[in-house]
């Protein structure tokens, strides 16, 4: 555990050493913020014009919940999913390049532990965004009255989203020296995760359910309402797992060249 924990800090020591980490906050930032005022100027609107309109039941019926907080999430799983690989991509591609990873290598620690060490520390720059991110919703809270448990569902199905997408750009960061190879590769992986349930009303309702579990975003969306089902974890869970499993088996076959 120790050996992990030194990975993953210095990994995350090692995102704000280079210009990366504060592209993609600001980048992200940036974004939602530009996408969160949009949306609570349209639900503003929407209020001005039901109070002139003298209809208290209309005005009811708004919510920040509906019209703010699950399109906000929403759009930021497209975001992640997006940005995940400039974060993913140099986890190993840069070790292979500078020739560090003979050292890492030759070192007495399991190629599990290096898988684990560079997957936490990812997450641990994850956390820092979503924590961040909060800000929006933060500012609901303080103004309005959202219902919270879809909120921290929603940054829930978040995390596990980020961590599905580092797992697997981890393992295509071990397949290759070259940084930007390693973030097509993600991105390509992710994207297919992203669009594989498009044509799952054309293919009959058996191959149609398949192909709706297979994606990647089916699974936030019941979590961004406030429901937590076991099968929505267990996908998020089992696809850590297969990113991190393939990484393990990748950097043993580096090891053993």
């Amino acid at each position: 555990m120790n050996n992990v924990w030194a990975i993953a800090t210095k990994e995350l020591r090692s995102y704000f050493l280079s210009p990366i980490a504060y592209v993609v906050l600001s980048g992200f930032l940036l974004i939602m913020g530009f996408m969160f005022w949009n949306m609570l100027a349209q639900f503003s609107r929407f209020v001005a014009i039901y109070s002139s309109m003298q209809q208290p039941g209309m005005l009811e019926q708004l919510s920040l919940n509906d019209m703010v907080v699950m399109p906000l999430l929403g759009n930021m799983t497209v975001v992640f999913i997006l940005m995940m690989p400039l974060l993913t991509m140099r986890l190993f591609a840069e070790e292979r390049a500078s020739g560090t990873d003979e050292l890492l290598l030759t070192s007495p620690i399991s190629t599990l532990e290096i898988a684990f060490g560079k997957f936490f520390g990812a997450t641990l720059f994850l956390c820092v965004l979503l924590g961040l991110a909060f800000a929006y919703p933060a500012i609901l809270m303080y103004f309005g009255n959202p219902e919270i448990a879809p909120i921290l569902t929603g940054y829930l199905a978040l995390l596990l989203l980020g961590m599905s997408a580092i797992a697997l750009g981890l393992f295509a960061s071990t397949v290759t020296d070259s940084q930007i190879v390693a973030g097509v590769l993600a991105g390509g992986m992710l994207l297919m995760l992203l669009l594989i349930n498009w044509p799952a009303d054309a293919v009959g309702e058996s191959m149609g359910a398949v192909l709706r579990y297979l994606s990647i975003t089916e699974h936030s969306t019941d979590m961004m309402r406030g429901l937590i089902k076991v099968e929505d974890v267990v996908y998020y869970l089992s696809l850590i797992s297969v990113g991190i499993f393939l990484s393990q088996r990748s950097l043993e076959s580096l090891r053993w060249r």
